[in-house]
Order: C-alpha cells, then sequence, then structure tokens
C-alpha cells in the first residue's frame, strides 16, 4: 500500500477525533499533535471487563486509547465473532472449538472477567465490535488475515475501513496475490520477528518504507538490529510498533517491569529503540505515564 504513511495515518486518526461525538474528546489538533506515543490496548481494557468484550472497547475509548487490538474468529456457521483462542474454553462458561460452536451458541454463552469468573459481558460478533468502534478509535484486527475475504465486507460495510489495521508476518505480496486489490485500502502493518539468525540485509529487504507500520518483535534485545531498524525508519514517515506485553515480544521490557520502572521499560522503547506505538496489557497506567512526560495528549 501506498501512502504517505506516518501523515496519512496520524491524518486518519485525526479524523476519527472529527467525527467522535464524544464532548470529552480534545480538539483534533491537540489529540496527535500533543501525542508523540500512540497507546494500543490488546484485547479491549480486560483486566476490568472482558477479553475482546464490547464493554472493554466502550472502556479504551473513555480513557483515551489511541488504538484498539481485537482478535478475530469463526463461528461453526461462518459468522465473524472476537475470539483469541481456538476454543472457548478460557475467555467462556463454555467448552470447545469456536468452529464447533453457532453464533447462537455462541451468543448463549458469557465471558469470563480479567479474574476468570463468569460475566454479564456477551461474545460480540465483529460486525458489533466494528459498530462501537467507527469513528471513535483505531482498530487492530488481529488473526484477520485468515478470514481476509469475510473480514474486508464487513469492513466496507460498517464504513471502518480507513481505521482499521490489519498485520501479519506473511509477506504482503502473498497475501494480495491471495485476497487482490481490495488489501490496498486497508492500513497493512508487517510483522517483523528479530531472531538470532536475522541479517541486516534481511531487515533492509522488509523495511522497505512502505507501509505506515511496522510491528517489531523480539524475544532477546539485540541492540545492533534494533538501531539498525531504528536508523532505517526514524527519516521516514514509518511507526515502529513494539508490543510490551510480556517478555518474550520485547526483550523482556514488558508491562510488568513497567509498573516497577516505566522510564527504564515503556521510556526505553521509545526512547531508545524508537518506538511511536506500544501495545500493553496496562492500558491506563501507560496513559498516565506518557501524559505526564507530555508524549500524549
Amino acid at each position: 500500500m501506498n501512502m504517505n504513511l506516518r501523515l496519512t495515518a496520524l491524518l486518519t486518526i485525526l479524523s476519527l477525533f472529527i467525527c467522535c461525538s464524544q464532548p470529552t474528546k480534545k480538539t483534533v489538533e491537540d489529540s496527535v499533535v500533543e501525542s508523540k506515543v500512540l497507546v494500543a490496548s490488546h484485547r479491549g481494557d480486560w483486566r476490568n471487563y472482558a477479553d475482546n468484550s464490547l464493554e472493554g472497547i466502550e472502556s479504551c475509548i473513555a480513557m483515551g486509547v489511541d488504538i484498539v487490538e481485537l482478535d478475530v474468529s469463526r463461528t461453526q456457521d461462518g459468522h465473524l465473532i472476537l475470539m483469541h483462542d481456538k476454543t472457548v474454553n478460557r475467555t467462556t462458561n463454555g467448552k470447545g472449538p469456536v468452529s464447533e460452536f453457532t453464533l447462537k451458541e455462541i451468543q448463549e454463552l458469557r465471558l469470563r472477567n480479567g479474574l476468570g469468573r463468569t460475566s454479564e459481558f456477551k461474545v460480540p460478533t465483529l460486525e458489533e465490535a466494528l459498530l462501537v468502534a467507527k469513528d471513535r478509535i483505531m482498530i487492530n484486527l488481529d488473526k484477520a488475515d485468515e478470514y481476509f475475504e469475510e473480514v474486508y465486507p464487513l469492513l466496507e460495510k460498517t464504513g471502518t475501513v480507513e481505521q482499521t489495521i490489519i498485520k501479519s508476518d506473511k509477506p504482503y505480496d502473498e497475501l494480495r496475490a491471495l485476497h487482490g486489490e481490495s488489501l490496498d485500502r486497508m492500513i497493512f502493518m508487517p510483522v517483523i520477528k528479530v531472531k538470532e539468525e536475522t541479517t541486516l540485509a534481511s531487515l533492509d529487504s522488509l523495511l522497505d518504507a512502505r507501509y505506515p507500520y511496522y510491528e517489531i518483535v523480539f524475544e532477546q534485545e539485540d541492540k545492533e538490529k534494533l538501531q539498525h531498524i531504528k536508523n532505517k525508519l526514524e527519516d521516514t514517515d514509518c511507526i515502529i510498533w513494539i508490543n510490551s506485553l510480556w517478555p518474550s515480544l520485547c526483550g523482556g521490557y514488558s508491562d510488568d517491569r513497567a509498573l516497577k520502572d516505566a522510564d527504564g521499560t515503556w521510556g526505553y522503547l521509545v526512547d531508545s529503540l524508537g518506538a511511536g506505538i506500544l501495545q500493553t496489557d496496562r492500558p491506563a497506567q501507560m496513559l498516565e505515564y506518557f501524559q505526564k512526560r507530555g508524549l500524549h495528549r
């Protein structure tokens, strides 16, 4: 996808706040110009509500989160829903593979909250989630590349194509060959895994400044390679996305560590590694930290 990358991405977020009717939102200029770091919340606000719930999306919007990450799955009768796991065992009061439930059966289940207790919250359809988020918050759909041909029509139907990020560790050209030109209309984010065998040359081939966001995943911190990524992208309009969810995604600079040393974790990922987006399981704490530093609106 050829976009004016960071500018286009930020203007997209700006346009969402223009459309937002929430009276607590700041002006469009304040919303983005003041935000040097964007906060993405993993599976909604699952600690306070439930994994991939509509209520969790609403909480993210109320907090001022920039991007909500959601997981796509499909029922036996072909309906797209929000569900992270292949089974309903962990996140609901039911048991069995998602693919063996009809939509009606899924909707009879109740989601478990952050403590693992059965709640009053229901499993949403993808369409319901898109309508809640429409014109209010950016969306990152994880696992959507598995169901792209079904996802895209829903994005068009709900008017959320321009605010939805789809990511994959599969090459874009491979995905486009499978799904055609409609993929070009979406905001695509490559997932780049930095491993011991990763070479600087291979990173150069992946970091072609073609996309607005690049998700960088690293179990061990390789300063040379990570600095190479930062240097490669810092003179472009691209934004580095790093997940601080748990140690194996970010070289140990995780959310739990940030609770003791935010400067040495979240601050390090931004200041030293060049992250412009951090995905977190602790959105309230992250927002507070970056707001205190003047890096978020």
